[in-house]
């Protein structure tokens, strides 16, 4: 009988694979089933950490937020920041806020100022 010669295609799975994980270090990067594996391990570890990372830039910006308003008055704070923001209709995300309270303290101030009026 005579040898047969195999296709390409499990070849190109492979290499596939490797590229992605010629990163890794050692036999990650390497070895066919380990590379496999810490394939499928990364794609979990990305796919988790992306709405971590939304959770963790909300909370970021919650507390620069919360520190510049506090900063102006003792009693003002966040919550009752965002619930005036609310009420006037002023429908500004987090991000906003947090960018001008970074860059310009005096606009958020005067933002808290308008809306308590």
């Amino acid at each position: 009988m005579t040898r047969v010669r195999r296709g390409y295609i499990a070849r190109r799975r492979r290499t596939k694979i490797r590229l992605f994980a010629s990163t890794f270090r050692g036999a990650h990067s390497r070895l066919t089933r380990t590379t496999t594996q810490q394939k499928m391990r990364a794609l979990v570890s990305t796919h988790r950490d992306r709405g971590r990372r939304k959770r963790d830039f909300r909370r970021l910006w919650i507390t620069r937020i919360n520190a510049v308003t506090r900063e102006n008055r003792v009693s003002y704070s966040y919550s009752r920041l965002i619930h005036d923001l609310y009420k006037r209709q002023l429908l500004l995300n987090r991000k906003i806020p947090a960018q001008i309270a970074i860059s310009n303290r005096n606009c958020l101030y005067t933002i808290s100022n308008e809306i308590i009026k």
